[in-house]
C-alpha cells in the first residue's frame, strides 16, 4: 500500500510539471482530472494501509500510535484530507466563499508541498523502524532511503522553480 500511495502522490504532483510526467501533452483540464484521480487513489491507499495496521495491532493486542512514525502518519493523513478540501475549494470557488482563486491556488501549492514533505518524513521514519530494518539491511536500506528522498527533492525543485517563483514575483 505504501508504494501505491507514494507513487500516486508523486505523480499527482508531477502531472503539472512540463518536463517530468507521463501526461505532459494533456490539456490542463485533463491534468486536473488526473491529479484528482491520483490523489483519491493515494488517499484510498493510505486509508486502507491505516485500516490494515489498526486491524493487525488489534489482532496482536499491541498498543496503537506509540511510535513517531505512527503518530506522524496519522497527522499526515489528516493533513492530506485538509489538502483535498483545499483542492475542492479551488475546484469550485463559486460554490464556496473562498479567497481569490490565485491566492487559494498559491495556498494549495504550498500546503501540498508541506503535505508531501510530511509524507516523505513519515516514510523515512517508517524505514527506521525495527521491523523494516530487520527486513532490509545494508546497501538496500540506503537505496530505499534514496527512493524516498529523491522524489521529494525533485518535487521541491519543481514547485519552487516553476510555480512559486512566478506567483511570488507577480
Amino acid at each position: 500500500m505504501s508504494v501505491a500511495f507514494c507513487l500516486c502522490l508523486t505523480e499527482a504532483i508531477l502531472i503539472f510539471s512540463p518536463e517530468g510526467t507521463l501526461f505532459c501533452s494533456c490539456s490542463h483540464k485533463m491534468k486536473v482530472l488526473l491529479h484528482w484521480t491520483a490523489q483519491i487513489v493515494a488517499l484510498m491507499a493510505a486509508t486502507l494501509g491505516l485500516a490494515y495496521i489498526v486491524s493487525s495491532k488489534n489482532q496482536s493486542e499491541l498498543p496503537h500510535f506509540v511510535s513517531w512514525h505512527s503518530v506522524l502518519g496519522l497527522l499526515t493523513l489528516l493533513a492530506m484530507c485538509g489538502q483535498i478540501l483545499c483542492g475542492l475549494c479551488l475546484q469550485f470557488p463559486q460554490l464556496l466563499r473562498t479567497p481569490p482563486v490565485a491566492q487559494l491556488h498559491l495556498y494549495h501549492t504550498i500546503y501540498g508541498l508541506i503535505v508531501y514533505l510530511l509524507v516523505t518524513f513519515t516514510m523515512v521514519l517508517g524505514i527506521h523502524s525495527d521491523w523494516f530494518q530487520a527486513q532490509i539491511k545494508g546497501v538496500a536500506w540506503y537505496y530505499c532511503l534514496g527512493l524516498l528522498i529523491c522524489p521529494a527533492l525533485i518535487i521541491m525543485n519543481q514547485i519552487s522553480r516553476s510555480y512559486l517563483q512566478k506567483r511570488l514575483h507577480v
